[in-house]
């Protein structure tokens, strides 16, 4: 993955590391994405969330209409990826 962190990619941290408000992020998401992608996109912040408290993929599956490849793939960045839902889960229950 290191061939798609850009300038172009830093770019885009940067300003989303500097945004705090809300309503500017889900502008710029709408901006950046389609509908589509920013459901799915939440929709993986949710697997994750069901995943590490232990919830049965059927479960999952029946509760956020999310496919049982997105339910692995998730789930295979939660036990062997970076580090990035570990990180937003905390941050999510901090909040």
């Amino acid at each position: 993955m290191e061939a798609l962190r850009t300038d172009e990619v830093d770019d885009l941290l940067t300003v989303l590391a500097s945004l705090d408000d809300k309503d500017t992020i889900f502008a710029l998401l709408e901006d950046l994405f389609t509908v589509r992608e920013i459901r799915e996109t939440s929709q993986r912040l949710t697997v994750a969330r069901l995943l590490s408290s232990k919830t049965p993929y059927s479960t999952i599956e029946s509760t956020t209409g999310a496919s049982a490849t997105t339910i692995a793939r998730v789930s295979k960045c939660l036990n062997n990826g970076t580090g990035g839902y570990a990180a937003a889960l905390r941050l999510l229950e901090k909040n």
